[in-house]
């Protein structure tokens, strides 16, 4: 019987999420850290004993060229030069690491390829998205609590 290759080569699949955090309950596990090509994750326990899960995707993948606008287009003109940084799961967006606490970045603020710039949470997981590039914040794209979908846009940067 042929596997589904997807299911097999992937380490974000949800079932095997499940599966892992089941486990770290079940033998009091406080850190699981994964790597599968290219693609990380690590599981950590929070203070109360809830799994919070970070993950980085490739470093060329959170960020791309942004594309010209459309003729009639009601979205702000971007500079030539601008590129965004993209949404690496599908969840609700969280500009701060918890609500009284500051946002991670806001608009002037300097990033490099590590500065983590939001959360995004999926099946109370929360996963850090770095800025995977270097530039100045331009523009957030999205407010705390939006949900986001996998690709979607969240900040504009000028490199």
């Amino acid at each position: 019987m042929p596997k589904d290759k997807d299911k097999e080569t992937s380490i974000f699949d949800i079932s095997r999420l499940r599966e892992l955090i089941e486990l770290m309950q079940e033998h009091e596990l406080n850190e699981v850290d994964l790597k599968q090509a290219e693609q990380r994750i690590r599981l950590r326990r929070g203070p109360d004993g809830v799994p919070v899960a970070y993950s980085a995707a490739p470093a060329a993948a959170p960020a791309s060229a942004a594309p010209a606008p459309a003729a009639g287009d009601s979205a702000p003109a971007a500079d030539d030069n601008s590129v965004y940084i993209l949404s690496e799961a599908v969840g609700t967006f969280y500009s701060k690491p918890k609500p009284d606490k500051p946002n991670f970045v806001k608009v002037g603020d300097q990033v490099t390829e590590d500065t983590i710039v939001c959360l995004i949470e999926a099946m109370k997981l929360f996963n850090e998205v770095p800025a995977g590039l270097s530039g100045t914040i331009k523009e957030i794209l999205v407010k705390d609590g939006d949900a986001v979908d996998h690709g979607m846009k969240l900040f504009r940067v000028e490199p």
